[in-house]
């Protein structure tokens, strides 16, 4: 398994996953630079039906890669899941931070 570029993600509901986006990624533009409108997301801890369109093995929808998914994909998908708590995305996906439950 190749090294991973940017850190996991972690949402507020607990749901993570990969977002990659490289010149050996499942990403548009597939370079090193960005930024991107496609990104590979890898592994994610459950199954999540946004992404089901793009999964590689449809048997295992938590121990795959998701080739060629849309930055609103990967927004929306964060949106459900409450926001990033964690981690980090590739350059042209918004980072829509977790609200702070402290006061």
């Amino acid at each position: 398994m190749k090294k991973s570029k940017y850190k996991r993600i972690l949402c507020a509901d607990g749901f993570n996953m990969s977002v990659q986006a490289s010149e050996t990624s499942y990403c548009e533009p597939r370079n090193d630079r960005g930024p991107y409108k496609e990104v590979e997301i890898g592994f994610p801890s459950e199954r999540e039906d946004l992404l089901m369109k793009y999964i590689e093995d449809r048997e295992n929808p938590t121990g795959t890669v998701y080739g060629w998914v849309p930055n609103a994909v990967v927004t929306l998908v964060v949106a459900k899941h409450g926001g990033i708590v964690e981690g980090e995305l590739p350059p042209g996906i918004p980072y829509l931070k977790a609200n702070s439950q402290s006061e």
